[in-house]
């Protein structure tokens, strides 16, 4: 395959264009470097542009010819998005309208698209499953299943072949070290984890210790990123293959609190690490674990890593000397 991805100087993006490279396919990568980083473009052509401009999305369409379009580039933190609501939906809604019509334009029928457990919202059961109805309670959420509805009106309209692929809580690194999770300002917990296990932040929040949990913390699918790049190449095989438009959740469909989380990271570090118990967020479900049967069935796909795994590779990639000379 000849594969567009957007958002492929990213986190999930790099690690798929990895390894899209590694079975054998053709990269080029499409993005904007507003949050991804040109040293992870490591694998295919590099075109410097954002998903808006549509001319020049359309141009690289013209010149690349590619299969289909991997699309991740997006605006992807739920608190921001309560508090930037216009930036979620003139990144996430306009740029991929952006992007379908220069797929019409060109003649690109088929995208598979990064979705998010998100659209849930609070679920009504869990381990939730894609029946589950699609209630989103914050702009992130919200604009990624408008995302879904413009692919769902694109493909009666043009034809277009799509699947968006929701996943839950995306952790780990290459193994090797290469690439992992470099986000600035980081929000996620395990790489926040390992931040206070070596000194770089005082202490890791808590944010509620008192929930009907086992341990009384939130309850998380976790999903190692290579999982995700595996899926993604699965998907855009079987949409080119003449598979039906979808959407599928992701995960391990296995739950982790974050006290887990922090004693994992202790035992693989050999660190203690300090956190502090804080009030609830508002909006925080007490767990979120997916049913993934269904991508199981379709993509003939599971969840092959598990949280140690995830651990180790986030921790291999923290110790680089790479990674070190970016955090000091």
């Amino acid at each position: 395959m000849k594969i567009c991805v957007t958002g492929g100087a990213g986190y999930i993006g790099s690690h798929t264009c990895k390894a899209l490279a590694a079975a054998g396919h053709t990269v080029v990568v499409y993005d904007n470097l507003s949050t991804g980083h040109r040293h992870f473009v490591r694998w295919g052509d590099f075109v410097h542009g954002d998903i808006r401009d549509t001319a020049r999305l359309r141009a690289c369409l013209k010149k690349y010819r590619p299969d289909g379009i991997i699309h991740f580039a997006a605006s992807a933190y739920v608190g921001e998005s309560v508090q930037d609501p216009g930036k979620y939906f003139h990144n996430n809604v306009a740029g991929t309208l952006s992007i379908l019509d220069a797929m019409r334009d060109e003649g690109v029928d088929d995208i598979v698209v990064s979705g998010t457990c998100a659209v849930y919202g609070q679920p009504e059961s869990v381990p939730i499953a894609e029946t589950c109805p699609p209630r989103p309670i914050n702009p992130y959420g919200a604009s990624k299943l408008f995302m879904e509805r413009m692919l769902a009106d694109f493909a009666v309209a043009h034809g277009l072949r799509w699947m968006s692929l929701r996943y839950f809580n995306a952790a780990g690194s290459s193994p090797d070290g290469e690439i992992g999770e470099l986000h600035f300002p980081e929000t996620h917990l395990i790489p926040r984890v390992m931040f206070a296990a070596l000194g770089r932040i005082p202490a890791i929040d808590v944010y509620g210790t008192d929930y009907p949990t086992p341990d009384g913390t939130c309850i998380r699918d976790y999903i190692h990123v290579d999982d995700l790049a595996r899926a993604h190449i699965l998907a855009m095989e079987y949409l080119l293959g003449g598979g039906a438009s979808m959407a599928l959740n992701l995960g391990t469909e296995q739950g982790s609190s974050v006290r887990e989380i922090i004693n994992g990271v202790a035992e693989i570090s050999g660190k203690a690490v300090p956190w502090q118990d804080r009030e609830r967020r508002d909006g925080d479900p007490a767990c979120l674990v997916a049913d993934a049967a269904k991508a199981r069935k379709i993509l003939r796909w599971h969840a092959e890593r598990p949280l140690a795994t995830m651990l180790e590779d986030a921790w291999t990639f923290l110790n680089t000397d790479s990674m070190n000379r970016l955090m000091h």
